[in-house]
């Protein structure tokens, strides 16, 4: 009985299958479908890089505080784009960013003043570009326009400046000077579409010879304040002399009138009572009996006045033996005489 499950033909050799040239063992209609679906594969992987390409290509990001100045196959748009995301033609249209935040910038200057002394000083500009005008900066300046037009504005500005104030009024009138200066930057940079913030002056210097005459200068008028300081207080020290010496005679004119009146009025009070002194003294009396005593004689107008010691007083010798006296005392002188 004949095996069905044995094959025999001209294409098999004792049951098995004979090989194809090369190698091959498959069949021949195959090997075309294979490469078409390889070929497929690469167009599909293709189109995706492709598709990737154009999606990264046609968005673009705005960073925060920027503004995106659209160029079309190298010319600038007349449009500006805000922060964010948006869409541009792939390929066609690029995006440059400027920043349009607060930036500074720093430079150093020279400068002749009026009396044509030398003066240096560093300027510190803060200043940020106008939005809506950053395709013009780009178009007309460049991304490097600090270097292009804040630089020499400085310089010019600070020239035109100083030439108009001494040296000495550099210093005495800082703030007019940094005014005028800020003034005339602000101006200059407006024009192409930067605003000036503010504007730092840091120092002037000045030259050696200048900064010695100017501290000279400066010791000399505090000396002078001082002297006048003193002259001031030598004065006022006068002042207050002659003050006191006119208070001090005003008094002594009211103690004398004073002293005056008191003595008038002592006065009419001894006329109306002249015991007054005799009761004053033997208040004051300090119990001694005195060296000498006094006697009391009488006045033309017949009033009586008192010696050294009122209070004792000797009496009176009467008027007889007054005038007897004298009369015995000239009959001896007569006896003395005769003998």
């Amino acid at each position: 009985m004949r095996n069905p499950f044995k094959r025999s033909g001209p294409g098999y050799y004792q049951g098995k299958p004979a090989r194809e040239p090369n190698g091959y063992a498959g069949s021949r209609s195959s090997a075309p479908a294979l490469s078409i679906n390889k070929l497929k594969i690469v167009a599909v992987i293709i189109t995706f890089v492709v598709i990737i390409i154009f999606m990264f290509e046609s968005v673009v990001v705005v960073e925060a505080g920027h503004r995106g100045v659209v160029l079309y196959v190298g010319a600038v748009e007349n449009r500006v784009l805000g922060e964010g995301i948006h869409f541009i033609i792939p390929f066609a249209e690029q995006v440059i960013q400027l920043e349009v935040r607060t930036l500074k910038f720093e430079a150093n200057a020279t400068a002749a003043s009026n009396d044509l002394q030398e003066v240096q000083t560093t300027i510190a500009l803060n200043f940020h570009i106008s939005p809506d005008q950053a395709n013009i900066i780009y178009q007309q300046l460049g991304a490097d326009y600090a270097d292009r037009i804040i630089a020499p504005t400085i310089q010019e500005s600070v020239k035109a400046s100083v030439a108009k104030f001494n040296a000495e009024e550099l210093i005495t009138k800082r703030a007019t000077a940094k005014a005028v200066i800020a003034q005339s930057i602000a101006n200059t940079l407006s024009a192409r579409n930067i605003v000036v913030e503010t504007v730092f002056i840091t120092d002037f210097k000045f030259s050696p010879a200048f900064a010695s005459q100017v501290e000279s200068k400066v010791v000399a008028f505090q000396k002078f304040l001082t002297e006048q300081n003193n002259l001031l207080a030598i004065q006022v020290i006068a002042n207050q002399t002659v003050v006191q010496a006119q208070a001090a005679a005003r008094a002594n004119v009211a103690k004398a009138n004073g002293e005056s009146q008191a003595i008038q009025v002592i006065t009419s009070q001894l006329k109306q009572s002249p015991q007054y002194l005799q009761w004053l003294a033997v208040n004051r009396w300090n119990g001694q009996m005195p060296y000498a005593l006094g006697s009391s004689s009488g006045s033309n107008n017949g009033s009586s006045s008192f010696g050294g010691f009122p209070f004792f007083q000797l009496p009176k010798l009467p008027t007889q033996q007054q005038t007897f006296a004298p009369t015995q005392h000239q009959t001896l002188q007569q006896n003395l005489t005769k003998q």
